[in-house]
């Protein structure tokens, strides 16, 4: 039985609307904190999220991805957000290996956070050495629009603050 037969069942134009969705409405992304009882720390998380006031395409999603949360905020925006390293390396990854976005940018940041999830997903990011491979990928994901990060290679290195 293939590892793979859930990716199989996902109808083509459905997984090509959530494909197409994403491209337009998605966020993968790489957060880094502060966390002075963590082994070296710092603490990476990894996430892949869409919101939008209406819920009705992240339900869709959630169902045929499998896997991640829906959740409100107080002004009315629902979030899908998957942040298990895991449904990322398992689910995420491989549906957009299959069902790939078309616009440039989004390629490109999913090729960058496909390389992280994986490093992640062999326990990379708990070594100093994997954990600064990380940071420089995640220095480049979503280069510009304003991008806004409190830590980022400068104050952030091998687990310790400059």
């Amino acid at each position: 039985m293939s590892k793979n037969k859930w990716l199989k069942q996902i109808p083509l134009h459905i997984g090509w609307y959530i494909s197409g969705f994403t491209d337009g409405e998605g966020s993968f992304n790489v957060s880094v904190k502060k966390v002075p009882d963590h082994r070296m720390g710092w603490k990476l998380a990894a996430s892949f999220n869409v919101s939008q006031l209406d819920q009705t395409v992240l339900i869709v999603m959630k169902r045929y991805l499998g896997c991640g949360t829906l959740r409100e905020r107080k002004d009315g925006v629902v979030y899908y957000e998957v942040t298990s390293i895991r449904a990322l390396y398992e689910r995420i990854i491989p549906f957009f290996l299959k069902f790939r976005f078309f616009s440039a940018t989004k390629k490109r940041n999913f090729l960058i956070f496909q390389k992280i999830i994986r490093k992640m997903f062999a326990g990379e990011h708990h070594k100093p050495k994997g954990f600064n491979e990380i940071m420089k990928y995640r220095a480049v994901l979503n280069e510009g629009r304003g991008r806004k990060r409190k830590y980022d290679l400068h104050n952030v290195h091998m687990g310790i603050t400059h």
